[in-house]
């Protein structure tokens, strides 16, 4: 069976993984045959209220929070080598923009967590599939945009856009049902909530775009 590595970065869309999209994600995968192995940094987010969308000023751990999602069996990305893995999955949410890297705050000029980076990239020079869902193709193109150009997409939003094509990428509009393929890099992506405004159309986006990377794996 195909192991599929799904990266969280919390729980909610405000700060950490959107629920919709990883739980979309983690059900494509299954229904596609393969096994998810879910994970996260251990590391720690702000955490935001999602009554009010105001920060609490609390903190919280991105691992424990991403735990809720998959159900206690998670692993610490520290801990996972490209090796235990045939391709990789980003869900979207705030958090891969927050927690992962820092994309939400600085585009272009973002950094990204060591070990998600790590990953990313042992992944790829392995030519082992990526997914990237809503704003993680931003999070790709922090990472991958100067070495390898991938064509991405985050949608239509030309903001956000005019950003990732700042890394080196090359951002590719796409409807919220649609999804990319770049085939030189492996890298597939799909702009759920970045601009579906029903689950329905972010499951239609994520599941061709994991059936895609579990086909490519």
């Amino acid at each position: 069976m195909k192991k599929i590595g799904v990266v969280l970065s919390g729980c909610g869309f405000r700060d950490g993984s959107e629920i919709h999209e990883a739980v979309c994600a983690l059900l494509a995968i299954d229904q596609a045959g393969a096994e998810a192995i879910c994970m996260a940094p251990d590391t720690e987010l702000n955490e935001m209220n999602h009554c009010t969308m105001e920060l609490t000023g609390a903190k919280r751990k991105v691992l424990m929070e991403s735990a809720r999602i998959a159900r206690g069996k998670i692993k610490d990305i520290a801990e996972v080598k490209a090796t235990d893995l045939d391709a990789l999955v980003f869900p979207g949410g705030f958090g891969a923009a927050l927690n992962l890297c820092d994309f939400g705050q600085k585009g272009a000029a973002a950094s990204v967590n060591p070990e998600v980076a790590r990953l990313t990239r042992e992944i790829h020079g392995a030519k082992k599939p990526i997914g990237a869902i809503c704003i993680a193709p931003a999070l790709i193109a922090a990472i991958l945009g100067k070495e390898a150009a991938p064509t991405l997409t985050i949608g239509t939003d030309p903001g956000t856009a005019a950003e990732v094509e700042k890394t080196g990428a090359k951002h590719q509009d796409c409807p919220a049902d649609g999804f990319v393929v770049d085939q030189a890099n492996r890298i597939v992506s799909t702009p759920a909530y970045m601009l579906a405004g029903r689950i329905s159309e972010v499951y239609e986006g994520i599941g061709k775009c994991v059936k895609a990377v579990v086909e490519m794996a």
